[in-house]
């Protein structure tokens, strides 16, 4: 925990003078989806407020923001904790994944797309690949797929992305093997971004639909063997 609240600290410029419990959630929430704060951790007010240098009553909005978003629950004389996800809960996190990406790139109209961030994504996961840090390439597929939603120019769907995309960082920590896990999809990503290099949108959905499918198969089969659920 002390080297996440030191990383943190350095987070403490992003609220510049709008000190807000929206900026604050929007901090955790990140950090949540970049893997600092695993399923399960508590988050401690009198730490994180010292990292971040926000009020108590601050903080404890931004945790009721991100409770409301489901990434933190509240347990009664205990305190805040960064939730644990069920077998359900990740189905659904793909399901909604899968209506918003696809539809996102069915609805891209006409070439060129801008594709620089995205190409960007696939480069990060491919270094971080060639340096054995497989949690960062599961950060990188994350932003890969970030990037992919943000070609539809919707702010809205931007929003509601980013948590969905941060609840999928903690069904990512449960797995025990993340390169079995995340380096399949280092090609699968590259030919997604080849199919709309080439102006072909029902080539890059077609693919996404089957990797959106092929990994919640994946994910689904570890989580319950770690988490002990039944089918």
């Amino acid at each position: 925990m002390a080297e996440q609240l030191t990383s943190l600290a350095d987070d403490r410029a992003l609220l510049g003078r709008t000190s807000t419990a929206e900026r604050v959630s929007d901090i955790l929430r990140s950090r949540i989806a970049e893997g600092f704060f695993p399923p399960g951790t508590r988050l401690s007010e009198d730490s994180i407020g010292g990292a971040l240098g926000v009020s108590r009553n601050t903080l404890r909005e931004a945790f009721r923001l991100l409770t409301h978003e489901r990434l933190l629950v509240h347990e009664l004389n205990r305190g805040v904790f960064v939730r644990v996800l069920t077998v359900d809960d990740v189905e659904d996190i793909y399901r909604t994944r899968g209506l918003v990406e696809c539809a996102v790139v069915r609805g891209l109209g006409e070439p060129p797309y801008g594709l620089q961030a995205l190409t960007e994504a696939v480069e990060e996961g491919l270094r971080a690949a060639r340096e054995g840090d497989w949690k960062s390439v599961g950060t990188a597929n994350i932003h890969f797929h970030r990037e992919l939603v943000s070609l539809a120019g919707s702010a809205r769907t931007d929003e509601l992305m980013r948590s969905v995309f941060a609840e999928l960082r903690l069904a990512f920590h449960v797995v025990d093997d993340p390169k079995a896990l995340h380096e399949p999809y280092l090609a699968r990503n590259r030919q997604i971004l080849q199919a709309l290099r080439a102006g072909d949108r029902g080539e890059a959905e077609n693919l996404l639909a089957v990797y959106l499918k092929d990994s919640l198969e994946r994910v689904v089969e570890v989580y319950r063997r770690r988490v002990g659920e039944e089918p």
